[in-house]
């Protein structure tokens, strides 16, 4: 079966991550979407299993290629750097080098070609900053060791996928930022994403800023005229089909009845909302614009509960649903 590879790092071992990681690979329903490959700690993996009871063999590997994807069996390419004595729910700088050494060597195995999506478990950015790496987070890092000087935030539940023009900043700032040249950018990102996964000719609805979409120029002062408009001209004449710039308020439900692949959002709270009203539990969080498409949990490392068995690892297995539908197919 050509089913894509995943490259799943095991995020801060001090945390839930290798919890979540060998629960969700547990999951028939997870082999049968990909191949996946944990970058981590094979020991640490194997004392999560031991912790969450589940029943499946640590099988460590050296490369991608030769990952076995039976059942039963965690894959991994392991790294060995976490200490045995590690203890769980605790700030380490060890598990933070390591969190950094997970998404670098996924990144290397992405530039080669050697997986076609990345999922990744939860890192902790204190522990991150503590060993010395100082990122935001995984966006950030990854689109440095990709060398990519600018990515997407993609939101999907499944049923409603939406990608974000500007993301956290203010909502003067964000209005200001928006421009003809980014809103294109983004939309391309959107289209050559869904294409790659298989999407031939996606249905793209692209937002408004001001309330009706400016209707007219009754709301706002042109910005959809200025900002949006010559973007989506460029768009359509290269073939892309891009419609709006339409109504925030009445596009996400059309978007969640079928009407559109993708939705574009102007703003942060434009496209989250939404998303997490139409399915909060569900939610993904995909980087698009990377060689490979990266898609994360929804949540953190959960240093309360690590090391006690009690993490859900159902928004790891939407993770990886998302990244399998996502990637570029082998």
């Amino acid at each position: 079966m050509n089913l894509p590879t995943i490259a799943v790092t095991m995020g801060d071992a001090a945390g839930v991550g290798p919890e979540v990681v060998v629960r969700a690979l547990a999951e028939p329903e997870v082999r049968g979407l990909a191949r996946c490959v944990v970058i981590g700690d094979a020991a640490r993996l194997a004392r999560a299993a031991e912790i969450c009871g589940v029943d499946v063999r640590i099988h460590p590997v050296e490369d991608p290629a030769k990952a076995t994807a039976e059942p039963g069996v965690v894959d991994v390419i392991d790294l060995g750097l976490i200490p045995a004595d590690l203890p769980f729910g605790e700030l380490s700088a060890v598990a933070g080098e390591g969190a950094y050494r997970y998404v670098e060597k996924a990144a290397e195995l992405a530039m080669a070609g050697q997986v076609h999506a990345i999922c990744t478990a939860p890192l902790n950015k204190a522990a991150l900053h503590a060993a010395g790496h100082r990122y935001p987070g995984h966006t950030e890092l990854l689109a440095e060791l990709c060398g990519v000087p600018e990515v997407s935030m993609m939101l999907s539940t499944g049923t409603v996928r939406v990608i974000h023009v500007t993301t956290h900043i203010g909502l003067v700032d964000a209005i200001e930022r928006i421009d003809p040249g980014l809103v294109e950018r983004t939309v391309r990102r959107g289209h050559r994403t869904l294409v790659n996964a298989g999407i031939a000719a996606p249905k793209i609805a692209v937002c408004g800023i001001n309330p009706h979409a400016g209707e007219n120029g009754l709301f706002g002062r042109g910005e959809e005229e200025e900002k949006i408009v010559p973007a989506l001209e460029v768009c359509r004449a290269d073939g892309i089909d891009a419609q709006g710039p339409l109504p925030a308020d009445t596009v996400f439900f059309r978007a969640g009845r079928g009407d559109f692949d993708l939705v574009v959002a102007m703003y942060h709270d434009q496209g989250h909302g939404p998303v997490k009203i139409l399915g909060l539990e569900a939610g993904v969080n995909i980087t698009v614009g990377l060689p490979v498409i990266r898609t994360s949990v929804d949540h953190g490392t959960a240093f309360d509960i690590a090391g006690t068995g009690r993490a859900d690892a159902g928004s790891m297995v939407e993770a990886l649903r998302q990244a399998a539908a996502l990637a570029r197919r082998p």
